[in-house]
């Protein structure tokens, strides 16, 4: 039996008035999805333990069947890894994003504009990274650069237990009551007023400003933590796991799993992603000889922190008409008996830009069973009314790898 998890980091959503009171998943045109879920199990599951945040780092680890209060440390540590970063036990780690902010005289009134620097480039981001780490990197502190908006600070001996705000938290509204707190939180708030300074007028700014594009005119400095374990996924599961996904915080989960990381050649993170290309990878790997793939797709979540629920809703569409079809197509040809579960993480509703913590609709489907449990459709609603819960998000994965 093969074994896949189709995720659709933020798709889950709260009813949109421009789209007739609907959701993205019930606006969106769900053909594959709309026959699967009469012979699938659907349901809600709670993927964020009550008194955690709803970031993607603890949803995708239940998801991906680890418990987030034995296994959680934070967020940028899983990120660190994937980057290939060498962390000690007594080393901290923080997400360093490029950020746009407005550009009032006095920081601490500024206003969030956007936090991922209108989706800067990799290119462009590893310039100014390069750069900062000139001015910014000491005996304790070193930047590492990473894709797109999204890098890392490690700081040697460091301490945890700072208030530091996710900047998608606050898209669109001042950063006042939101910049770092704590014992550490003056030397950060430090560190981004000073890259701010030094972002100002770089080339790489002058230019993206010239073309109409956000400039990346600070870092924000978030999601600490200490160096993560994780049990192997096959010693927890008996599977030889893969991971597929374009966010170094989903592969480093896969790393610390000791699960195989399979590149796919034009994912970039956003809707703009090869989705076929990710479905391929994934049936092939299961095909060579993986036992299971977890497939994560950024794309709705990136478009719902930018309340583009046109692009949200395409995302949803490009999963149900290329991804989940390709990956079944491919699996039948091949022989192979699989099961399926899909789901979000976490939903990322357009409305606030961010994420929150209500369960999510899953749907688990087999081809040689039918698991029908009442859903006519894959949507928040009908998950909700078929009754059936899934309290601890970590054992949701357990429903799937219980179908022989």
């Amino acid at each position: 039996m093969k074994y896949a998890v189709v995720l659709g980091d933020g798709m889950a959503d709260w009813k949109i008035d421009a789209l007739g009171g609907k959701t993205c998943l019930e606006a969106a045109r769900t053909y594959t999805l709309d026959e699967l879920a009469p012979i699938s199990e659907v349901g809600l599951c709670k993927t964020v333990p009550d008194g955690m945040k709803p970031g993607s780092d603890v949803a995708n680890m239940s998801v991906m069947g680890f418990d987030p209060h034995e296994f959680y440390t934070g967020r940028s540590p899983l990120e660190a890894v994937s980057m290939g970063i060498a962390l000690t036990e007594t080393d901290v780690t923080l997400r360093c994003n490029l950020v746009t902010l407005s550009e009032e005289e006095v920081y601490e009134e500024r206003t969030m504009l956007d936090y991922s620097a209108g989706e800067i480039s990799t290119e462009e981001a590893a310039e100014l990274i390069a750069y900062l780490k000139e001015h910014l990197d000491s005996d304790k502190f070193t930047l590492y650069a990473g894709i797109s908006y999204r890098h890392c600070l490690v700081v040697k001996n460091g301490v945890t237990g700072h208030k530091l705000t996710p900047p998608h938290d606050i898209s669109d509204r001042p950063v006042a009551g939101s910049l770092p707190e704590g014992e550490a939180g003056g030397v950060y708030l430090e560190m981004m007023k000073k890259s701010a300074e030094l972002l100002k007028n770089h080339p790489v700014n002058k230019k993206r400003v010239a073309e109409g594009k956000k400039p990346a005119n600070s870092i924000w400095l978030w999601g600490e933590g200490t160096k993560p374990a994780l049990s192997p996924f096959k010693e927890a599961r008996g599977l030889r796991g893969g991971v597929i996904s374009a966010v170094d915080l989903v592969k480093g989960i896969g790393m610390l799993a000791d699960m195989s990381i399979i590149e796919v050649e034009g994912a970039t993170g956003n809707y703009d992603t090869d989705f076929e290309g990710k479905a391929r990878a994934a049936a092939k790997a299961l095909i060579d000889g993986l036992d299971f793939v977890y497939i994560h797709m950024e794309a709705p979540d990136e478009c719902g922190h930018h309340g583009d629920y046109g692009h949200k809703i395409y995302s949803i569409e490009q999963i149900d008409g290329v991804v989940i079809p390709t990956l079944c197509t491919m699996l039948e040809e091949a022989g192979e008996e699989y099961a399926i579960l899909v789901t979000p993480d976490h939903p990322t509703p357009c409305a606030c830009k961010t994420h929150v913590s209500e369960p999510v609709p899953y749907l688990i489907y087999s081809n040689v069973k039918n698991l029908s449990n009442g859903a006519k459709r894959y949507t928040e609603d009908e998950a909700k009314n078929t009754g059936e819960y899934v309290a601890d998000g970590h054992k949701l994965i357990e429903k799937l790898l219980a179908i022989k």
